[in-house]
């Protein structure tokens, strides 16, 4: 019996994946997606993106952070199009000739990397806080939303700002590209976790008076089982929407931490540390080495956060 039913399980799980797609195609979501030409453009964008940060290394005509593949001679040569533009550099080359292209290929890798595991990591701890105020309340939801209110007093870049001066000021020069790059995700994980944590917390208060989450307490579940497993699939509409915005928040302060010159150095450089190097040339008329970078940075940021805008309300049942 067992043998005859196995398969037979497989092929019931294998025809339920065509009917999940339909019903994902046939969604309001999708449907609401499909409707806005400028949100699938967005979304279009933001892909590319994507798929430029994963494929730099493909798609540069050198390594941007390799000493070895850089040549003073080249240095400052201006974009293709113009007089004095050479091949192959298309948008022509910083003061350590560095391709600019491929240095935007590369910070694009660095910035969404950052980014994406800020936004992980804020996520994370403002979901489990969240959590645990809104279910246990008490003293401990009393705690967490001062805490939450403490620092919401502050913006979020100085946040980051005081977490990586203080990162700084213990390791010092022990600091490399790749320990600074965990820094800022630190930074940046430990200032956007307080909208996740009340939103959750708000959800959680709601749903943990329902008759389901009663019923698992009824059969003995433990608190975190009940948490992650019933009560948090309700809040993921409200988390998808702040993660989505809170990737543009995370890049735009990654980016404004390098330019200030507290995030990554110019050995491993991101958007933020190409416009920073930049910036010093673009009176001299040497205008392409910030500005290419500055109108990625510009375009990914719009384009994600217009993705963020209409899950907002796509996903807003006031405004179905």
């Amino acid at each position: 019996m067992s043998e005859a039913v196995v398969p037979h399980e497989i092929e019931k799980r294998a025809a339920a994946v065509p009917g999940r797609l339909r019903r994902a195609l046939d969604s309001d979501l999708f449907y609401s997606f499909r409707r806005s030409k400028i949100t699938m453009i967005a979304a279009a964008v933001t892909l590319l993106f994507f798929l430029l940060a994963i494929f730099a290394s493909v798609l540069s005509v050198q390594n941007p952070f390799d000493p070895a593949q850089l040549q003073l001679m080249n240095s400052r040569i201006p974009p293709l199009w113009t007089a004095d533009g050479q091949s192959p550099f298309l948008l022509g080359t910083d003061e350590q000739g560095r391709d600019v292209l491929s240095a935007i290929l590369y910070g694009l890798r660095i910035s969404l990397l950052v980014g994406v595991l800020g936004v992980i990591l804020s996520g994370a701890i403002g979901i489990l806080l969240g959590l645990t105020a809104g279910y246990f309340g008490g003293a401990i939801d009393g705690l967490i939303m001062r805490i939450a209110d403490v620092q919401l007093s502050f913006p979020a870049i100085l946040i980051a700002l005081l977490i990586n001066g203080i990162a700084k000021s213990v390791f010092g020069n022990r600091l490399d590209e790749m320990s600074m790059l965990a820094v800022l995700v630190f930074a940046i994980g430990l200032s956007f976790w307080v909208q996740y944590a009340r939103t959750v917390r708000g959800s959680v208060l709601i749903e943990k008076n329902k008759d389901y989450v009663a019923a698992a307490q009824l059969i003995g579940l433990p608190a975190p089982v009940i948490m992650l497993r019933h009560v948090l699939p309700n809040t993921t509409g409200p988390i998808l929407v702040i993660a989505t915005i809170n990737l543009a928040l995370a890049i735009i302060t990654e980016a404004t931490l390098s330019f200030l010159g507290s995030g990554m150095p110019e050995t491993m450089p991101s958007l933020g540390t190409l416009i920073r190097i930049g910036n010093g040339y673009l009176f001299a008329g040497e205008w392409w080495i910030v500005a290419f970078p500055g109108f990625a940075l510009a375009v990914m940021i719009l384009s994600i956060n217009l993705l963020g805008d209409w899950l907002r309300d796509a996903l807003n049942p006031k405004l179905r």
